[in-house]
């Protein structure tokens, strides 16, 4: 039974254990003594015991001490959390749960622009207002509203996000106080079997702060990504629908060890993933800082590529955005990206990484090839 310490050692035995052995004992009959012989064995037999139990619980002292001296050793320091209850979990975590929901626009029929609607999931990280979700939940968002448990709704920005890892940092932009902050976990020791719940809202608002259970049915799950990049996920059977996307997956401690991003549909149940929470907690320092935009659309141009096309191997510009950083610069469609801030770059993943570093206003020297001659451009970086 789970916390329940059975010890079946015939070491540990209780003090009466031998009771019978002892009532049953009978001394063999002895003739009767006169008094005055009785009187002084009772006097001897006291002596002796009074010093026999003097000597013999000094030996008993030293050698208890000596002992101790040489063979006892600290208990290994085990920490532990108690688990809790499914609903002392959900008391816990749900407070500090979001709805995300989201106004784009999408062309109807690749024609007509029309305003769309999302939603999705978050939790609350700091006192400060910030929330992770999903990078797929705000993607493209004209604007982001997040309603708290309370029920209020709040305008969100996005601070930064990792399309590769499909994570996005958002931050409230009235300073209010946070009904709760959810406590991040350690996703590295995790085992197949362990209860875990999703908490978010699936489908629609109407069911806001929903939580399911399960299990984790597997760890370092792979899957590729539209960027063609593999990511690591944790596999669980605890169910995950549209709308859960950017919620927590929560332990038996009410500690969050990853983020609801997918499941598999077609036939399939019980097949959710969710991205390990320590891989988020090694980008928040860069997720917290305003996400610098080049303002280009860029396709990598490989070695094979490059060979079919006559290219160099970098990072060809598909199109400037107006008033971007990369216009005020000089960059034009059609240029290839072969430095940024001095490194060859052939990657997207390699141009994010370096711009990562930067911050608004920097001035970064960029080396770009444009009908086969290479050109010097200095970008400033903006948000």
């Amino acid at each position: 039974m789970e916390g329940e310490i059975i010890m079946e050692s015939n070491e540990f035995r209780n003090e009466h254990e031998n009771i019978e052995e002892i009532n049953d004992f009978s001394p063999d009959k002895k003739k009767k003594r006169g008094k005055g012989k009785i009187f002084i064995g009772v006097i001897v037999i006291i002596l002796i015991s009074f010093i026999s139990g003097i000597v013999g619980g000094g030996i008993t002292y030293y050698f208890l001490k000596k002992n101790n001296n040489i063979t006892t050793q600290s208990s290994p320091d085990f920490k532990t959390t108690s688990p809790m209850t499914i609903q002392e979990v959900y008391k816990k975590v749900a407070p500090a749960v979001v709805i995300v929901s989201t106004k784009s626009v999408a062309l109807t029929n690749g024609i007509f622009p029309e305003e769309v609607e999302g939603i999705g999931s978050g939790f609350i990280i700091n006192e400060n207002g910030e929330i992770l979700t999903n990078y797929h939940v705000v993607k493209g968002a004209k604007e982001v509203h997040v309603t708290l448990s309370t029920g209020k709704e709040v305008p969100a920005e996005v601070v930064n996000y990792d399309e590769a890892q499909d994570i996005a940092l958002l931050k409230l932009k009235e300073k209010i106080k946070v009904p709760a902050v959810a406590e991040l976990g350690n996703s590295d020791n995790l085992q197949p079997g362990q209860t875990v719940v999703a908490i978010g809202t699936p489908l629609s608002k109407e069911f806001a702060s929903t939580i399911t259970q399960g299990i984790i049915s597997a760890v370092g799950r792979t899957v590729d990504t539209k960027t063609g990049k593999q990511i690591n996920l944790i596999q669980t059977d605890a169910a995950i629908n549209p709308g859960n996307s950017g919620g927590p997956l929560v332990n038996a401690e009410g500690q969050v060890i990853g983020i609801n991003t997918l499941k598999v549909s077609g036939g399939a149940e019980g097949l959710g993933f969710a991205i390990p929470i320590n891989e988020v907690k090694s980008k928040l320092d860069v997720l917290s800082k305003p996400a610098i935009m080049l303002g280009i659309e860029i396709v990598p141009i490989d070695k094979k590529l490059s060979e079919e096309k006559g290219l160099p191997e970098g990072i060809y510009v598909a199109g400037v955005n107006n008033f971007s950083s990369a216009q005020k610069g000089g960059m034009k469609p059609g240029d290839v990206i072969i430095s940024f801030d001095g490194k060859r770059v052939k990657t997207a993943e390699e141009l994010n990484k370096i711009k990562e570093t930067k911050n608004v206003g920097d001035k970064v020297p960029v080396v770009v090839e444009r009908d086969g001659k290479k050109v010097d451009l200095t970008l400033t970086m903006e948000n």
